[in-house]
């Protein structure tokens, strides 16, 4: 086994990233369009898979992306993200958003969306590659460890079911 292929703490590869929004990221309502909270979701689930997995990984799949509350011009977005669950070569990372007015630091950041995507790391042909084992640290961590499973059971369900609706709809 290489030093790539060794297990990695949840903390290993956690990253946050930030942005403050502007008026060309609005939608027709005049709050941050739902697209740029996704872009930077991605961009900071991509850098987590990348760091993970120690080298190119790629989106293979938005799992769920919940919005809760608006995005609004001149708020500080910032996402935090860390890989819940691996498999051979894919994983899934969480992505929490949160928002603060850029000029009031007084003002506690709000939740505003949650993000599940899933990665997979490539290698320079664009295979499939392995990745490492999660070592699983705190309470939390085995909490979004067990989530992630019930939406890989998810997934993989519906895959089926909608493979064999087509095989039987044929």
């Amino acid at each position: 086994m290489t030093d790539l292929l060794l297990p990695r703490p949840t903390s290993y590869a956690r990253v946050s990233l930030a942005m403050l929004t502007a008026r060309s990221q609005t939608n027709l309502l005049g709050n941050v369009h739902g697209g740029e909270i996704v872009k930077l979701a991605d961009s900071t689930a991509g850098a987590v898979a990348q760091r993970h997995s120690g080298g190119p990984a790629v989106t293979a799949a938005l799992d769920e992306m919940l919005f809760l509350r608006p995005v609004h011009v001149g708020d500080i977005v910032r996402t935090d993200a860390q890989v819940n669950w691996v498999g051979r070569s894919s994983m899934e990372v969480g992505v929490r958003v949160e928002t603060q007015p850029w000029n009031d630091p007084s003002q506690g950041t709000l939740h505003v969306a949650t993000a599940y995507f899933v990665f997979v790391a490539i290698d320079s042909d664009g295979l499939a590659r392995p990745v490492p084992d999660l070592i699983l640290e705190t309470d939390e961590d085995r909490r979004r460890h067990r989530e992630a499973e019930i939406r890989r059971a998810h997934r993989l369900a519906r895959k089926a079911a909608i493979e064999a609706e087509r095989q039987d709809g044929s």
